[in-house]
């Protein structure tokens, strides 16, 4: 039975058109700003979010809106939960926030980014 999260292909001409998507290659450009926001003291991520709500309108309809809806979702909860890590850094609690929510960013880009490059949908599961 085929998966119904993928994007059928119908032979080399709509991988290569997959690829050269231009809300794909945006979608693309938002997780390596995602990334880079762990070197970059998070403004790259702000950037990134920023794109995604400019460029909504643009991806509604396409295969790559519900990675922008994933990017957007990373951005809020991962921006809560660092300002909750920073708030409680002076206890014991924030430090493991803080790794906590470190893990669980870098797990979301991973794997939005993966599941973009195999044309599926990030996960139906919020996690």
């Amino acid at each position: 039975m085929a998966d119904p999260e993928y994007i059928p292909a119908d032979a080399e001409a709509n991988e290569l058109a997959r690829r050269s998507d231009p809300v794909r290659n945006l979608a693309v450009a938002v997780y390596i700003l995602q990334g880079l926001s762990f070197f970059l003291g998070g403004i790259t991520g702000l950037v990134g979010v920023i794109i995604n709500y400019v460029k909504l309108d643009d991806v509604r309809g396409t295969w790559v809106e519900s990675h922008f809806h994933w990017q957007i979702r990373t951005f809020w909860i991962g921006l809560l939960w660092t300002v909750i890590g920073f708030v409680t850094l002076f206890l014991i609690i924030g430090w493991f926030i803080l790794l906590g929510i470190s893990i669980w960013l870098i797990y979301r880009i991973v794997k939005g980014a993966l599941a973009l490059n195999d044309a599926r949908r990030p996960s139906n599961v919020s996690g």
